[in-house]
């Protein structure tokens, strides 16, 4: 079974900021941000949300997803584990 990750969620938490502060910083509710990490609902923001969220996360428009919700995880690393066909 393949892992997801929110883009949302990892910007989010590289940032070390809580779903609450960076609700509060937008104007919206901390269940609101669950919604988009989680993929049940798709971001409305306006033009000063969404440059804002870019200025809290430390990322461009253009480096921002967009979808939010929860996203498979490709792992690059030499050493993933292989499947084998036995």
């Amino acid at each position: 079974m393949e892992k997801l990750e929110s883009p949302l969620m990892r910007f989010r938490l590289l940032c070390r900021i809580t779903q609450q502060e960076l609700a509060d910083v937008l104007g919206v509710s901390r269940t609101t941000i669950t919604n988009w990490e989680t993929g049940r609902k798709v971001p409305n923001l306006t033009i000063t949300q969404t440059k804002t969220l870019c200025e809290v996360l430390g990322v461009t428009l253009d480096e921002l997803p967009n979808n939010f919700g929860p996203q498979p995880i490709h792992n690059t690393s030499p050493f993933a584990a292989k499947s084998t066909n036995v």
